[in-house]
C-alpha cells in the first residue's frame, strides 16, 4: 500500500510558502544580527490523529541563548489515521532526519563560519534534534527512547526528548491541530 504524502511549503506567521533555501536565509540573517551569541538550531517534530488522516508539523527554531528565537514549520499530511505509536514516532522523527539532512555540511559551515570569530568571547552553535517521547514511568512511549536517540545520535545531532523537547513537544504541537 502506497501512501503519499502532502508536503506544504515553510511558514511562518510572518511569511508563507517559503522554500529552506528561504529558511536557511533567514536563520543565517538572525544569526548575523549578533555574532557572538549562543546559538542552538533545533528541528522537531510532532503529529496529531484526525478523522481521516495524520497531521505531522516539523519545526526549525534557531533560539538565541536569552535574546530570542526564528521559528517556521513545515506541515506533512500522511492521508489516513496513523494508530500505531511506534509508527508515528518513527515517522515523526523521519521528518525530523529529512529537515536535519537539509543542513548539508556546507551549511552547517556557513552557520558555524558566523560564529567562529567570536568563540574566545564565549559565542557558540549547536544543533539538536527534539524527539516528542518521554523516559517517565507513565509515558507510552518510554520503550521507544533508546531506539529514537540512537537514530539522532547517529547524523550526528543531539538529542533532546521530554521535558527539554520543547520544539516538538511545545512550538509544533500547537500547530497540529
Amino acid at each position: 500500500m502506497s501512501t503519499s504524502f502532502r508536503y506544504d511549503p515553510f511558514q511562518n506567521l510572518q511569511e508563507k510558502n517559503m522554500t529552506f533555501e528561504d529558511v536557511f536565509q533567514y536563520i543565517v540573517g538572525f544569526m548575523h544580527q549578533n555574532p557572538r551569541g549562543n546559538y542552538r538550531l533545533i528541528v522537531g517534530t510532532d503529529s496529531q490523529v484526525h478523522k481521516s488522516h495524520t497531521v505531522f508539523i516539523t519545526g526549525i527554531v534557531i533560539l538565541e541563548e536569552g535574546h530570542g528565537v526564528w521559528a517556521c514549520i513545515r506541515r506533512v499530511i500522511v492521508p489516513r489515521k496513523m494508530l500505531h505509536l511506534h509508527e508515528r514516532i518513527s515517522l515523526e522523527l523521519s521528518f525530523t532526519e529529512e529537515i536535519v539532512a537539509m543542513f548539508t555540511e556546507e551549511k552547517k559551515k556557513q552557520l558555524i563560519d558566523i560564529v567562529i570569530p567570536y568563540l574566545y568571547e564565549g559565542s557558540t552553535f549547536t544543533m539538536e534534534g527534539h524527539i516528542d517521547i518521554g523516559a517517565g514511568k507513565r509515558n507510552k512511549t518510554r520503550e521507544f527512547v533508546n531506539e529514537m536517540v540512537a537514530r539522532i545520535e547517529s547524523i550526528g545531532v543531539e538529542p533532546k526528548i521530554k521535558p527539554e523537547a520543547f520544539v516538538a513537544s511545545c512550538y509544533a504541537n500547537r500547530f497540529t491541530r
